[in-house]
């Protein structure tokens, strides 16, 4: 897994800003149309340079997921050499691709009355994502990339699975990245959901979400031992364009299926990740849903409070926290510290009580782990999947 995130770059780093919290200050965002100031989470690390002969695809988000991609590049040069490149295949998430540099470029043509000479539509182009990764890593297997707002790289999962049990592939590359902008960050606003604040996901005084940046890419197999996908769950309740179903229909259904592919019950799993965005609306449907499949609430909590809502690149941001803790967060006496739940501990007392995970709680690392991560996206576009590991 290669991860880089408002937290880090480095797996050791991420997990011990993660678990120490509580998180840092916002950095502040650009001037917004309303002229109102809002914090984000940007990644602050060093960003890969894309090579001069891949330069069509240069652009912020494209350089998020070649910082990521490079941390497992020697495992997907290993198996390159060892299957036919068009045995692997790419399937990447974003909900912004490279908007940024065609905000810049609209700059700089209403300022000369032309684009930059180095601005490429292949920058700006949903599929850029999966095409740049595709042909940085020579693979010449199927790629394409999913576009479902918040839950576009949650889906890689699913779609990444599939092109394994089909036997398109025998690996594919998956994963997630969205950069900052301001076009998003204006939507966001027009919609009045952003906080002034470090979200306060669950309090009666959340005000709203952090809008981040990042990317995460992961490399499947078909393969025994090691962390498992155990289970996916997808739904499109399709209630509203931007506001969830208030009963948490969609975002229960999806958990469900994802339990049900898995073939396990709700007591099975140990900890979620729950999308957490600290709105109203979301912390409503989500904790309504939560409830209704897991009547014993396993652990809960928000990581959005440390990285941001990253949007396209929140699953597999989210995701890659589950990997850690399954994989870094054990402690010498063989517990699992899980990510805590930062936030004002004002619950809100109209919502459905959660078991929120505190600082430093850990639960043991014995048989198999189960850990669940959703994402619900715009348009009731919904996705809860399963990540474990059997520590005997």
């Amino acid at each position: 897994m290669g991860i880089v995130s408002a937290l880090g770059n480095k797996h050791k780093e991420i997990l011990k800003n993660l678990l120490s919290g509580p998180p840092g200050k916002l950095t502040e965002g650009p001037n917004l149309l309303n002229e109102r100031k809002f914090g984000v989470r940007n990644v602050k690390t060093t960003l890969a340079e894309i090579p001069e002969k891949l330069s069509r695809y240069r652009c912020r988000n494209n350089a998020l997921a070649l910082t990521a991609f490079q941390q497992i590049e020697e495992r997907v040069e290993s198996v390159r050499e060892s299957t036919e490149s068009f045995r692997m295949g790419v399937v990447m998430g974003t909900s912004t691709s490279g908007m940024l540099s065609t905000e810049q470029a609209l700059r700089f043509r209403n300022d000369t009355g032309q684009f930059p000479e180095q601005f490429d539509y292949a920058q700006h182009e949903m599929n850029g994502l999966a095409d740049f990764i595709a042909e940085y890593s020579g693979i010449t297997g199927p790629a394409y990339t999913i576009s479902t707002a918040c839950s576009s790289s949650a889906k890689v999962f699913a779609s990444g699975r599939a092109l394994l049990e089909m036997g398109l592939c025998d690996a594919v590359v998956i994963g997630g990245s969205d950069s900052l902008c301001e076009f998003v960050l204006n939507g966001f606003s027009s919609l009045e959901v952003l906080s002034p604040e470090i979200s306060n996901p669950l309090s009666q005084n959340r005000q709203g979400i952090n809008l981040g940046e990042g990317a995460c890419v992961f490399l499947m197999k078909r393969m025994p031992g090691g962390i498992q996908l155990r289970g996916v769950g997808e739904s499109s309740d399709a209630h509203h364009m931007s506001s969830p179903d208030p009963q948490g229909r969609g975002a229960q259904s999806a958990m469900q299926n994802a339990l049900n592919d898995a073939k396990m019950t709700p007591d099975e799993i140990q900890y979620i990740n729950l999308h957490g965005t600290a709105t109203r609306l979301n912390d409503e449907m989500e904790s309504r849903a939560v409830q209704n499949v897991f009547p014993s609430s396993p652990f809960c909590s928000s990581t959005k409070p440390f990285f941001g809502h990253c949007l396209g690149a929140a699953g597999s941001i989210e995701a890659g926290v589950c990997w850690l803790t399954l994989t870094s967060g054990i402690n010498s006496d063989k517990t699992i510290i899980l990510p805590p739940h930062s936030w004002d501990e004002q619950a809100d007392t109209a919502l459905p009580e959660l078991t929120m995970v505190r600082p430093g709680q850990s639960i043991p690392a014995q048989g198999e782990v189960n850990l669940m991560s959703s994402s619900f996206g715009f348009g009731g576009n919904n996705f809860s999947l399963i990540l474990s590991y059997d520590f005997d």
